[in-house]
């Protein structure tokens, strides 16, 4: 049985300096209450690993604005103009990272995986600095794989052993996040007596799970 805690709390369990794995695509599926928390306990330094920095009023979008984000490895930046101004003034560092290519160094990360071979980036800047290796004459580029010290997720149903679903586009990346973190904090639409979610129907298990946010009031 798994006591769930405030958002402040979860908010807490994340360090200034950190490496943080956020799920979510543009807000949808990402931990806002959580976000929140950060921006009201005035994080720093912190590396955010997500999809996007969505908009300035919403999700990630909030901890950069609030100037919680020194860096931000992600798919784009282009709904986020908050996000581009601090990279062009130097007050924040953007990785930028083709989307399929980040989802699978978050796999690799998850599954003890040494990286990832894929063509996307050959004969651009984004192969500038990475190793080609050449594989039945076609050359491909090594991703590393890429952890964090915290995920933070949003769910759907939670029980309390921490097993949790996700509805719609809203899985997106949180159940590979979930995998790739040394500490895992899931923030769930409902918590649910254990039970009720078929086991057929939980995406992530709660061996993963290490802390519950407590649900809306």
């Amino acid at each position: 049985m798994r006591e769930a805690i405030t958002p402040a709390a979860a908010a807490a369990l994340v360090p200034d300096g950190a490496t943080v794995m956020i799920g979510g695509f543009l807000g949808v599926g990402t931990p806002r209450r959580v976000i929140d928390a950060l921006v009201a306990r005035g994080a720093r330094g912190l590396t955010v690993i997500a999809n996007d920095t969505a908009r300035p009023e919403l999700g990630i979008g909030l901890l950069v604005a609030a100037g919680c984000v020194a860096r931000a490895i992600v798919s784009h930046i282009g709904t986020n103009p908050v996000t581009q101004q601090k990279m062009i003034a130097g007050e924040m560092q953007v990785d930028l990272v083709p989307q399929g290519t980040l989802a699978e160094r978050i796999r690799a990360g998850g599954a003890g995986l040494g990286g990832v071979l894929t063509p996307t980036g050959i004969g651009t800047s984004v192969a500038e600095g990475k190793q080609v290796i050449t594989v039945e004459g076609r050359d491909y580029l090594l991703e590393l794989p890429l952890r964090a010290d915290v995920a933070l997720l949003h769910c759907y149903e939670a029980d309390h052993h921490g097993n949790l679903t996700y509805r719609l586009t809203a899985q997106n990346f949180n159940p590979v996040m979930a995998m790739a973190a040394d500490v895992v904090i899931a923030e769930p639409d409902e918590i649910v007596p254990i039970g009720v979610i078929p086991p057929d129907h939980v995406r992530t298990p709660g061996i993963l799970v290490t802390h519950l946010v407590e649900r809306p009031r």
